[in-house]
């Protein structure tokens, strides 16, 4: 009889993301930007892991090739993260879970691996989704682009970059376990740091704020639940085959879904209800068990 710990474990990781964009409003009307949160967070899980792991530093030399997961899990994060904090929670989640359909793409530049007549077919399904959730409701092409919040679009290259994470992660399989994720948290504290400077040069950021109590408790209890939801997510998708961990983390749209909208911070319309089924559709689609060999487990969002 196999154990549910592993499937529990992925369910608890995925609960803890599907519930991020509450602490992260949190600390936003604290005074805090997710930027800001996103560098404090992660400055705090990193000087732990160096206090317990201190050789990692010896393997990020050794392997330069993780600057490059480094950058593409910051940029996944620090999108993801502001985006779940200014936009509709629910939009958010699903234009970002266009991810299995950039990877068909990527993988196709990248790793050269050439899209089969399914792997289109998903990919049309998945983008036929998002054309219902984005599509303006006094319609028409022309309002397309300009109906696009600043949260659609860093809700689109979030899932972008989580896609290109995955993607490097599969090239980088042979890695240190530890030292793939030292780089991706420090990624995602650097490339917080970075945005948020440049977004402050553009007044798109406020600058950092005096600590109080609220957003300082809340970034030392949210950097703990996320170390938590990463050690669950390791241990869950060691155990379970790929397949089976990326229809459970799609869990995660349900978690979001559901706590947003009985928390008055998304709106679900009938729309957005059938773009949503179809890209969770294509997504779970792309996860179905095929006879061929799997490919090392897909990241999360750092």
């Amino acid at each position: 009889m196999h154990s549910p710990l592993p499937v529990f474990a992925l369910l608890f990781n995925a609960f803890v993301w599907g519930l991020t964009w509450w602490p992260f409003r949190h600390m936003f009307d604290a005074g805090l930007h997710p930027l800001w949160a996103t560098a404090v967070m992660y400055a705090m899980v990193l000087t732990g892991l160096l206090l317990f792991r201190p050789g990692i530093l010896r393997q990020i030399r050794d392997n330069p090739g993780l600057w490059v997961l480094a950058l593409s899990s910051g940029l996944n994060n620090v999108a993801f993260n502001w985006a779940i904090t200014i936009g509709d929670v629910v939009r958010v989640i699903l234009l970002f879970y266009l991810m299995p359909a950039w990877a068909i793409l990527l993988a196709w530049k990248v790793l050269g691996e050439r899209p089969t007549p399914t792997a289109i077919a998903r990919l049309l399904l998945a983008f036929c989704g998002v054309f219902l959730v984005i599509w303006p409701k006094d319609g028409g092409l022309a309002r397309l682009f300009a109906a696009l919040s600043l949260a659609d679009w860093l809700a689109l290259f979030g899932g972008f970059m989580f896609a290109f994470t995955n993607v490097t992660l599969r090239r980088m399989h042979r890695t240190p376990g530890q030292a793939r994720m030292f780089s991706m948290f420090g990624g995602c504290m650097l490339t917080a740091l970075a945005a948020a400077f440049v977004g402050g040069q553009f007044g798109l950021v406020p600058q950092f704020p005096a600590p109080n109590a609220t957003w300082v408790t809340t970034a030392v209890l949210l950097a703990m639940t996320l170390a938590v939801g990463n050690w669950a997510l390791q241990y869950g998708a060691s155990r379970l085959a790929a397949s089976v961990t990326a229809v459970v983390m799609l869990s995660e749209v349900a978690f979001a879904s559901v706590s947003s909208v009985l928390l008055g911070a998304a709106q679900l319309d009938t729309r957005s209800l059938l773009g949503g089924a179809l890209i969770l559709m294509a997504a779970a689609w792309s996860a179905w068990p095929r006879k061929v060999k799997a490919p090392p487990a897909s990241a999360s969002h750092s």
